[in-house]
């Protein structure tokens, strides 16, 4: 796929983006990946999709971005090699990781590889926009409730999922689980 969609954009938008423009949206599904192109589109960047970590990874090291929105989990493996090969080619573009699978371990790691946010699915346009025309120094608006037990349960497993280097029988091993019953966890979405 070689979308490309041209910015249009009102001159407050244009400020807040900058003079490079150039966003890399790289997600699996195709219908939101379009309805966040287009709303992009219309903030005043010039973005360019992609559908998979290999076509993320081309057009990353084809023309860099100043901007990315990455998935997380990506049919054909995971989105922070995309990141990776951003970061290659460019060392100051600005990454938001992007994903319904959302876990402390995985954003830690995002954030070491460079992202500058990371944010939950269903996010919308807004939040996207938000994230990615952040000022260096703005925080962040604090969640307003507290992570539930299972949130928590499901946080732990994803950290030692991550420093057993997503290896499934040995973080079934160490967190003292069958194999299946953690296969069958890590395969749902986080709990809210």
């Amino acid at each position: 796929m070689t979308e490309k969609i041209e910015p249009n954009a009102s001159g407050e938008d244009q400020a807040l983006v900058g003079p490079d423009p150039s966003l890399l949206i790289v997600d699996d599904d195709l219908p939101f990946l379009r309805r966040l192109a287009r709303a992009m589109e219309s903030r005043g960047f010039a973005v360019e999709i992609a559908e998979s970590v290999a076509e993320g990874i081309a057009k990353s090291k084809a023309r860099p971005p100043k901007y990315a929105v990455v998935d997380l989990r990506l049919g054909d493996g995971n989105g922070l090699d995309v990141i990776e090969a951003i970061r290659k080619g460019r060392e100051d573009t600005r990454v938001i990781v992007l994903t319904g699978y959302g876990n402390i371990a995985t954003a830690v790691t995002a954030v070491k590889l460079g992202a500058v946010d990371y944010l939950s699915k269903p996010a919308d346009a807004d939040d996207v926009y938000a994230a990615l025309t952040q000022r260096p120094g703005e925080k962040a608006d604090v969640p307003e409730n507290p992570m539930s037990a299972d949130r928590v349960r499901w946080e732990h497993i994803q950290r030692v999922y991550e420093m057993c280097e997503r290896n499934v029988s040995e973080t079934a091993r160490r967190l003292n689980m069958h194999r299946r019953t953690l296969q069958r966890i890590l395969a749902k979405r986080a709990p809210r």
